[in-house]
């Protein structure tokens, strides 16, 4: 099954959501305690918690959170979507270890 995880939120998240599936992708959501209300979390198939108590921007840099769910969940695409993560090198890197694939440049090309 393929699936993909949209590191952001609300409209640009959606806006993936909507290519996914398209694609015939399974769409997963993260979403900020502040964002548990969200149009993007109930858009996707599957939503998550990242970044218990970290306030909603802190959520979406929470990496190693992030990475953890798409392990957890079977994912095998995280696409960053604009800004928080999608120049961080970091982010890449941490997928490229772990496992699901980074949709974007290579970690070598951010740094």
């Amino acid at each position: 099954m393929k699936k993909i995880l949209t590191a952001n939120r609300s409209e640009i998240a959606v806006r993936v959501f909507r290519s996914a599936t398209e694609l015939n992708f399974r769409t997963v959501a993260i979403y900020a305690e502040e964002d548990r209300f969200g149009v993007h979390r109930f858009k996707a198939d599957e939503a998550y918690l990242v970044g218990k108590g970290k306030g909603p921007v802190a959520a979406y840099l929470d990496i190693e959170g992030i990475v953890s769910i798409a392990k957890e969940k079977g994912v095998g695409l995280i696409h960053p979507g604009y800004g928080f993560l999608s120049e961080n090198s970091l982010c890449a890197h941490a997928c490229a270890e772990a496992g699901p694939t980074s949709v974007g440049p290579r970690p070598q090309r951010l740094r």
